[in-house]
């Protein structure tokens, strides 16, 4: 019996969703495929116009082009499964196919957190030491500080994912939430999780906060040195350039902090639940239009590109 001790019985999971909101299901599913479908193509529209402008070859926007490809990944692996909990009685998830969504959500979410650190950097030498930023960030220093995120990021939920794929499942297989995350997993397993909450929570809080502390420091000297400079058409000028950034860096890690950054029996799971809609819905669909409206190069060539699309002749 010993050699059993680590056997799952569960073969597969059932995605409730949101029981309470059932009659809004039909709601909910347009709301949700729209802002789905609106994520996408913002994204979309930035990473090809970043690709096909010459002007934006620079590597702030060679840093948005990782993010717009990120967000894509990101909400792609999450909305489809939860948009057909509206539609569907089938809700069925394979355990396989869940600890795979597990993951890349995990690997995704840790390579933006890297990648914002890296956006926070660049700007710091921009803003700070521009002198020396051509010489400090070049395209291969930009081309290495992606490829660490990416990397980074898909090394880093390797240790949690394992854990609790190893947990043992035995009773209720249905997961009180609209994805395959950590906490409601934890919740149905039959085996003591203690090791394995307190490991998620210790790794989560070390690249959370480090990252975190990173981009806070970049901006701490950010900011003080736009407070020096003497006009406040140079002021305003040099914050622009990061205002967008900063946007996104406060409201991706204001959610993420709450979730993650906290023993995961604190939270009730209909609370996570609104705070997992923001950074897994809602933030993805944002960047496009914080970046677009926010940075004056970006929102100059999406204009310009429409434009040019929607004069050529038909025939």
């Amino acid at each position: 019996m010993g050699g059993e001790i680590n056997q799952t019985f569960v073969t597969e999971f059932i995605i409730l969703g949101f029981p309470s909101l059932k009659k809004l299901y039909p709601f909910m599913f347009l709301l949700f495929l729209f802002v789905y479908m609106f994520t996408v193509t913002g994204n979309l529209i930035i990473f090809i116009t970043v690709i096909t402008n010459y002007k934006l070859q620079i590597p702030m926007f060679f840093f948005l082009n990782h993010l717009s490809a990120m967000e894509i990944w990101y909400t792609s692996v999450i909305v489809p499964k939860m948009l057909s909990t509206f539609v569907t009685s089938n809700r069925a998830i394979p355990f396989n196919s869940c600890m795979t969504q597990l993951y890349l959500f995990s690997s995704l979410g840790a390579s933006e957190c890297y990648l914002l650190t890296a956006m926070a950097y660049d700007r710091y030498l921009a803003i700070c030491i521009p002198l020396h930023y051509s010489s400090k960030m070049t395209n291969t220093i930009s081309h290495q500080l992606s490829s660490g995120a990416w990397i980074g990021g898909f090394i880093s939920p390797i240790l949690p994912v394992t854990l609790i794929s190893k947990l043992v499942f035995c009773g209720p297989n249905q997961i009180n939430y609209f994805y395959c995350d950590a906490q409601p997993l934890l919740k149905l397993s039959c085996s003591n999780t203690h090791f394995t909450e307190a490991a998620i929570s210790v790794l989560a809080s070390g690249l959370i906060f480090s990252s975190f502390l990173l981009t806070v420091l970049s901006y701490i000297f950010i900011i003080s040195t736009i407070l020096r400079i003497p006009s406040a058409i140079g002021r305003k000028k040099a914050f622009s350039t990061c205002a967008s950034h900063l946007t996104v860096v406060m409201i991706y890690y204001g959610t993420i902090t709450a979730m993650y950054m906290q023993p995961m029996s604190k939270f009730s799971l209909d609370i996570n639940k609104v705070l997992s809609l923001l950074y897994t819905v809602v933030t993805p669909m944002l960047n496009p239009i914080i970046y677009s409206l926010r940075n004056k190069d970006m929102k100059d060539s999406v204009l310009k590109q429409w434009k040019s699309s929607t004069s050529d002749p038909i025939f």
